[in-house]
């Protein structure tokens, strides 16, 4: 089978119904619309969420919580098994990690956490880290600075 050799299966493709075009053709005068309503006007219907004039169900359900998305801060989240890459006594940076392709752009900051574990000591320079994160470097003998 060549590429010039494809077809649809036959009978598998339909021309669109052309409206309003006599009453020969099935969908002539009101094209499928009915008589008069708010259904037959153009840009009739109702607006997402209309419920025909009934308390629709997003004002019925209370608000509740509270939004801190203005505010929110995005981190680029290292895990520690992921720096186990690194040779012991390497200084790691938001930039060295960068160029390793751990991080895809500092949004608000690098955060390391714990999953995993860390056998070389490291010196980790970053933005945050968990508690158990730094309690691992540590262990491993290595050096925790919060940029």
């Amino acid at each position: 089978m060549k590429l010039h050799e494809l077809a649809p299966v036959p009978g598998s493709r339909h021309s669109r119904k052309r409206l309003g075009r006599g009453i020969g053709s099935g969908l002539g005068k009101t094209s499928g619309r009915g008589h008069k309503g708010q259904w037959a006007r153009s840009g009739g219907g109702v607006r997402p969420g209309f419920e025909g004039g009934q308390t629709p169900i997003f004002r019925r359900l209370p608000k509740r919580g509270f939004s801190n998305a203005p505010f929110k801060k995005e981190w680029s989240v290292v895990n520690l098994k992921e720096l186990e890459r690194f040779a012991a006594g390497t200084v790691v940076t938001p930039e060295l990690l960068q160029a390793e392709g751990l991080v895809k752009g500092v949004s608000e900051g690098v955060k390391i956490l714990a999953v995993g574990e860390l056998s070389a000591p490291l010196t980790i320079r970053a933005h945050a880290f968990s508690g158990a994160a730094k309690e691992k470097i540590a262990a491993a003998g290595g050096t925790v600075e919060v940029i």
